[in-house]
Order: structure tokens, then sequence, then C-alpha cells
């Protein structure tokens, strides 16, 4: 009985929690979330947010030599040039012989030209839409 006794006692007494026997490290509060942090953290671990401004020793000196000295020099070799050609001159080269190509070649366009040339300003077609688009270009246009 001795032994059903002692189980009784056990469970009607509540134990008492374990005392910790470690200290607790220092800690403080995040600023943000409130949560209990390490004292030496600079960035919340529950939050994520910076707590702390980064000592001086972990912020490093940036010099910033900027001592550019390049110049530019845009050249345009002969090829690329634009070549300046008379609205008018062009429209009546197109109207008076442009079945066989002859603003084409005043263009300076001569595989144009001599594609007309062969196929009689490409059937007329390619004449009348180069009339059009030369009357609404200005005077002079370049090529």
């Amino acid at each position: 009985m001795d032994t059903e006794q002692n189980v009784q006692q056990n469970q009607a007494a509540p134990q008492a929690p374990v005392a910790a026997a470690q200290p607790e490290a220092a800690q403080k509060f995040c600023k943000h979330c409130g949560g209990k942090i390490p004292a030496d953290a600079v960035v919340c671990t529950l939050c994520g947010r910076q707590v702390e401004e980064m000592g001086a020793a972990a912020t490093p000196n940036i010099v910033i030599n900027n001592s550019n000295q390049n110049v530019n020099t845009n050249t345009v070799n002969a090829y690329m040039q634009a070549k300046a050609r008379n609205k008018w001159v062009a429209v009546l080269l197109c109207f008076f012989l442009g079945g066989f190509g002859a603003h084409k070649f005043y263009e300076g366009k001569t595989g144009m030209g001599i594609l007309y040339l062969f196929t009689l300003g490409l059937c007329g077609i390619g004449v009348l839409i180069d009339f059009i688009s030369l009357l609404f270009k200005p005077n002079p246009y370049y090529v």
C-alpha cells in the first residue's frame, strides 16, 4: 500500500519547474517588431530589419576617381555622307523617264535604276509609287 500512497501523493502534488542553470544572454527589443533579440544584433533575427547603425569599422572608405579624358571625334566617310537632291528634278525625271529608271540613277541608286530599266519601272507600279512619294518629300531631300 505504501507504493499506492506514494503514487497518489506524486500525482496530487504539483511538480515545481526545474530552474535553468544557464544564465540568459543579454537581450534587447527590436524597435520594429518588438521581439527579443541578442544585444549585439545589428539586424533583427525575427523581422529582418536593421536595428542599429553599422559601426565605423564596418563601413569601407569609397574613393571615386573619375578622370575621364575621352574625346569623341565623329568621322563620316564618303559613302555615308548624305547627298542633297532637288525634289523637282527627281519628280520630272520620274514623270517623263520613270520607266527607264532615270530618277533612280539621279538619286545614285544604280541597282534600282537598272532594275527599273529592265522591268519598265516595275511595270509602272514602281514609277507611280515613286512619283507620289517624291511629291511629299521636302526640297532639297537627302539620299
